[in-house]
């Protein structure tokens, strides 16, 4: 599958948390975010959001909140943004699936399986040449 340069950059905005302690947290999160990887733009969206664009080759929605969890940030965690961030989470899965993009230190499954059926010796492969086939 195919997907137009357009399809592979995404635009997404991040919410914070309105009740975090820090009121700065959307400004500092931005600035960490220009140096990641696939990131394009980083924009601040008054007060507690952030707008940014990505590409889906490099960088997941869910790889850059899960990072931003992790180093403290707070995210909304109301049931729309929850709906939305599920929704997007699955659409890239989905998508970067179809592209045959995996994650860094990811081997397709299928491929494991196929390598392990073909150095595996058993009963589903004919010992005869390829040429003795056609004279039975």
């Amino acid at each position: 599958m195919r997907a137009d340069a357009d399809e592979l950059y995404k635009h997404r905005i991040i919410q914070f948390c309105r009740f975090h302690p820090d009121p700065d947290q959307v400004r500092s999160a931005a600035l960490w975010l220009q140096g990641v990887a696939g990131v394009q733009t980083v924009e601040l969206l008054p007060p507690h959001a952030l707008a940014l664009v990505y590409d889906l080759r490099l960088v997941t929605l869910e790889r850059i909140e899960h990072a931003l969890s992790e180093l403290g940030y707070h995210l909304d965690n109301s049931l729309l943004c929850k709906l939305r961030r599920a929704l997007f989470y699955y659409t890239e899965e989905t998508q970067r699936e179809n592209l045959a993009i995996v994650q860094d230190g990811e081997i397709i499954q299928r491929e494991v399986f196929v390598n392990r059926y073909q150095r595996v010796t058993h009963g589903c492969r004919d010992p005869q040449p390829e040429y003795w086939r056609e004279y039975q």
